[in-house]
């Protein structure tokens, strides 16, 4: 996107009709007013009146926090599943601080929106009372980032969740990176997320706490770590000097170089001026293979690192030890547990360590990217202003960001020096650890790809690709590989619906498609996919790939369903490799 585009875009979405932000924010004032922010057992077993409280006091003892993901097929097994944590944890002698309850991606929709949507992993939470117990079932603090804030029902899951005493509530990233399922009014969105952030704002002072995991928004899609730095400045702006809340980021999932995951604990201490508090670290997911011994050495290799850094630079962030299952399925309560049990002996090690660490790198590190993320920051809001956005109104302002995208944020914006040979048109400063994996990935599969046969059959040949969720990568890889080996791409991106795929086969002529999925969805997304394709009498071959699995009623966790895929007449293979020798045997 150039200069002139992007001036073309703010026109057309300065014609969009917008209400102002201080109106909003004086909507959430006023229901913020209403609001009783409940207590939790874990409240009342530690003595306080909030996370942030709790976090507080846990900086001063200099203790450290462990989180622990959970999300089971519904609310009871997950009830089920955090009474078995408590228990088990009790026994081990061991303490989980918080846990993150990963709520199914339909509670993001108003509850009029959620029937005839397809099920996903994690439980939904459809009555007061089941809201209400989410902090009474064990004395862990319960934590909601997943389809709270940045959706369409944020201010209605926000308020839920304060009154069951949550504090600590977001995920504002994902506002800018995800959407609904079947959901297209951004506008409303847009609204309902201010709406939710002020009355975080409002309740501040009584420990409301707003989180965001910069790697499940822009910052996963990003190819720099100055444009990430430069965004969590913006993010801090948004919610901070517009909206008046505290924010609590989290960085960590796609980052693996302990030098680089320690030091953007530095880097975000001072982007929040030396008064930061982190909601989580979370576990390297980017390294993680279906071998599970080399994934519980992973996890001890992050983990020190990570609790090395909170003993070097206390920042209230929980660290998160990952169960080795977490690449492939959800884990089981028994798996979580036993991640925690390894965790706090690896905290056991760091204590040892510590006074012995040199941290000068990820010092140099956290010097680099704030230098340039700060300038990035300062051309962002800069070039919004002179383009005619009131970058002092929080809506005009998210509604301007989630539009322009990744790509064109860090292609006006960035950081790094002017090279159309890169992503972006720019040369990254220094790269993210998710841009580095992805080009090390086509750099080993260019061969395979790019081989005469392999040039032969897929020149010229027309190929769509979507992913039906947020996570991206996958296609960006495959996009790339296909793209060198002569195919003519159509990539729809993320959070793609079956009807949108069949609408584009139709309009693009595409002979093949490439989906890939990863929510526990697999089998309900194919069935509507192929059903969408009968009707419109579309015979081309789909190859899936990714996590194929389904969400089944009464069972804890999804199911393998690549047989039941099969039975449909589609391809399944999880496999990168084995997605592209699918694609040539299909007839193409």
């Amino acid at each position: 996107m150039n200069l002139t585009e992007f001036q073309q875009k703010i026109r057309q979405i300065q014609a969009v009709e917008l209400p102002s932000g201080s109106e909003i924010i004086k909507q959430a004032r006023s229901m913020a007013g209403d609001i009783k922010i409940g207590r939790t057992a874990f409240m009342d077993k530690m003595g306080v009146d909030s996370e942030l409280a709790y976090k507080q006091q846990c900086l001063k003892d200099t203790r450290i926090m462990f989180h622990a993901h959970i999300g089971m097929g519904s609310w009871q097994a997950t009830a089920d599943a955090l009474a078995h944590l408590y228990k088990t944890a009790e026994q081990s002698e061991i303490i989980i601080d918080r846990a993150g309850i990963c709520l199914e991606r339909r509670m993001g929709l108003p509850p009029s929106h959620r029937d005839n949507i397809p099920a996903e992993t994690g439980p939904m939470l459809e009555t007061a009372g089941q809201w209400a117990q989410i902090g009474q079932v064990v004395p862990i603090q319960p934590h909601m980032g997943d389809f709270m804030i940045g959706f369409p029902a944020s201010t209605e899951n926000t308020i839920h969740a304060l009154q069951a005493g949550v504090t600590t509530i977001g995920n504002l990233s994902q506002y800018f990176a995800q959407a609904a399922p079947r959901w297209k009014d951004t506008a409303a969105t847009t609204v309902e997320t201010v709406r939710a952030l002020a009355i975080m704002g409002a309740l501040r002072e009584q420990g409301a706490l707003v989180h965001s995991y910069l790697e499940d928004g822009f910052g996963a899609l990003f190819c720099d770590c100055a444009t990430v730095a430069g965004w969590a400045y913006l993010e801090r702006y948004i919610v901070e000097n517009l909206l008046g809340a505290k924010l609590a980021h989290c960085i960590g999932g796609l980052t693996t170089d302990p030098v680089k995951r320690a030091g953007w604990v530095f880097a975000l201490h001072e982007i929040h001026d030396k008064n930061s508090i982190g909601s989580m670290i979370y576990g390297d997911t980017l390294s993680f293979t279906a071998d599970f011994n080399r994934n519980r050495g992973l996890v001890g290799e992050y983990l020190l690192w990570d609790i090395l850094a909170q003993m070097e630079c206390p920042t209230g962030h929980a660290v998160l030890p990952l169960p080795v299952s977490e690449a492939l399925r959800v884990p089981s309560a028994d798996e979580i547990v036993e991640a925690h049990i390894y965790g706090r002996r690896i905290e056991a090690t760091a204590r040892r360590l510590h006074p012995h660490m040199d941290f000068s790198a990820s010092y140099d590190f956290s010097k680099k990217v704030l230098g340039a993320g700060k300038s990035v920051f300062d051309r962002a809001l800069d070039g919004l202003k002179e383009a005619g956005v009131d970058t002092g109104d929080p809506v005009q302002l998210l509604y301007v960001l989630k539009d322009l995208g990744p790509a064109g944020f860090e292609t006006l914006f960035g950081a790094g020096k002017s090279n159309e040979a890169w992503a972006r048109g720019r040369e990254p400063l220094i790269a993210t650890d998710v841009f580095e994996f992805s080009s090390s990935t086509v750099t080993k599969y260019r061969d395979l790809f790019t081989a005469p046969r392999s040039k032969q059959i897929l020149k010229g040949r027309r190929i769509l690709i979507a992913s039906s969720d947020v996570h991206e990568h996958a296609i960006m890889i495959i996009h790339q590989l296909l793209a060198e080996a002569g195919a003519d791409m159509i990539n729809l991106g993320a959070e793609t619906d079956p009807d949108q795929i069949v609408a584009q086969v139709q309009h693009n002529a595409a002979e093949a498609i490439l989906i890939s999925t990863h929510n526990g969805m697999a089998l309900d997304y194919a069935r509507r996919l192929k059903d969408n394709m009968d009707r419109c009498r579309i015979t081309i071959p789909v190859v899936l790939g990714g996590i194929l699995n389904q969400k089944v009623e009464n069972q804890a966790l999804p199911v393998d369903v690549s047989g039941d895929l099969k039975k449909l007449g589609f391809n399944p293979c999880p496999k990168l490799e084995g997605n592209f020798r699918k694609l040539l045997e299909s007839n193409l």
